[in-house]
């Protein structure tokens, strides 16, 4: 059996620990009871984006976008879509650029949507532009080497 994963329920914030052959398996936060993932992004704020990103031990993949951004709405769906094919390899999550103001200055955010990928609370990949599905789960893959399902 090997050591277990940290991931941080979407729902509480608390951090969970599961063993990598039961993420398949609809893990459930022990401290609310919810699944740990959905197969959809879940909206950080700047504290729960703090939590998810420190504390996980799966990648993370935002979307930085904004409501009144044409390209985040056409996105959103295919972001949607990436997440149902690659979760729960990877935690997918949105962060509204006019909400959390902080966190796009902070993370240098210059365009949108841009979509960041961290890993073990730290960017290792960044791109800008609306992208669909496939691309969004290809581009993920190929920066997380390979570790996520097949679409």
């Amino acid at each position: 059996m090997s050591a277990p994963l940290r991931v941080v329920c979407s729902h509480c914030n608390a951090t969970n620990r599961v063993p990598p052959e039961r993420l398949g398996q609809g893990p459930k936060c022990g401290r609310c009871h919810q699944p740990l993932f959905t197969g959809r992004p879940v909206e950080l704020n700047e504290a729960a984006f703090a939590r998810q990103i420190a504390s996980s031990d799966i990648p993370v993949v935002v979307d930085f976008w904004a409501p009144w951004c044409g390209p985040c709405h056409i996105m959103a769906p295919e972001f949607e879509k990436a997440a149902g094919m690659l979760e729960p390899h990877a935690r997918f999550a949105k962060v509204n650029t006019e909400k959390e103001q902080g966190l796009a200055a902070r993370f240098n955010i210059l365009g949108i949507p841009t979509t960041v990928l961290f890993r073990n609370g730290r960017e290792v990949a960044r791109q800008s532009g609306a992208m669909n599905a496939a691309a969004i789960a290809k581009w993920v893959q190929g920066n997380i080497g390979g570790q996520s399902k097949a679409v």
